[in-house]
């Protein structure tokens, strides 16, 4: 007797490819530097990285309780905080680096014919697509190469545009990544059904990751380079592979 098979289930997935969703600030962009040179150009410090790391995010471009009198004195004014985006901003587009290895990795993804591969953020910077892409560029990067670029405001969680874009694609979430450098990316990969790649070297360090919110170590990258393997290994990218820029066309999902 034949087993008859479920017709929803039979042509769930429209493709056999696998996706990767990847984080700017703090996973692929070194943005603790960066934001460092934005303060000190209007006399500010935001402390060690090591604290920072550990701060909550109210306090993240506010910095610790240690600086916050000067803080709140010089930027908490509507003017003052413009001014320090904007500082921010040029920062991004003319100094701010890539993690070493991250422009390798993300040519070698581009160049895959079967990765589908793009970018959700929620950088603060003014028109940060046109930082992004500015950025990007001085690496060597097109960014209208990727196949997505989504930008959303901080108080919208990643978790539905994880789902909307995996199901734009048509592909399985088992097939699907995320990469992340804070608690919540973690959360929204989970939720959205799609395999997390963790970072300790961003906004949050190896010890909050792992011991207040109990995420395991297994799944963490402590430097971007361990990163760059873990993600070659998962997608099965071989040496060599990486080469120019694809030219094939790309669609996006803004």
């Amino acid at each position: 007797m034949m087993r008859q098979r479920n017709p929803a289930t039979t042509h769930m997935y429209k493709s056999r490819k696998r996706l990767l969703i990847l984080d700017a600030d703090g996973t692929t962009i070194d943005a603790f530097s960066a934001i460092e040179a934005a303060f000190s150009r209007h006399g500010l410090d935001i402390g060690d990285e090591a604290r920072f790391q550990k701060r909550h995010n109210l306090f993240k471009y506010l910095g610790g309780l240690k600086e916050f009198p000067s803080i709140i004195k010089k930027n908490l004014r509507k003017n003052s905080r413009a001014r320090l985006v904007d500082s921010l901003t040029e920062v991004y587009r003319q100094e701010a680096t890539m993690y070493e290895g991250i422009p390798d990795l993300v040519r070698e993804l581009v160049a895959a014919p079967d990765v589908v591969v793009g970018m959700v953020t929620r950088n603060i910077t003014n028109e940060p697509l046109e930082t992004l892409r500015q950025l990007f560029q001085r690496h060597d990067i097109d960014i209208n190469a990727l196949d997505f670029l989504v930008h959303i405001p901080l108080s919208e969680k990643k978790t539905s545009q994880f789902r909307a874009i995996r199901e734009q694609f048509g592909i399985n979430p088992a097939r699907a990544y995320v990469c992340g450098d804070e608690h919540k990316d973690f959360t929204a990969a989970i939720g959205s059904g799609m395999h997390p790649f963790m970072v300790s070297y961003g906004f949050e360090d190896y010890d909050r990751l792992t011991e207040k919110f109990e995420i395991p170590h297994e799944l963490i990258s402590r430097t971007s380079g361990e990163l760059c393997q873990r993600i070659r290994h998962a997608l099965d990218l071989g040496k060599g592979r990486g080469g120019p820029v694809s030219t094939r066309t790309r669609t996006a999902a803004r």
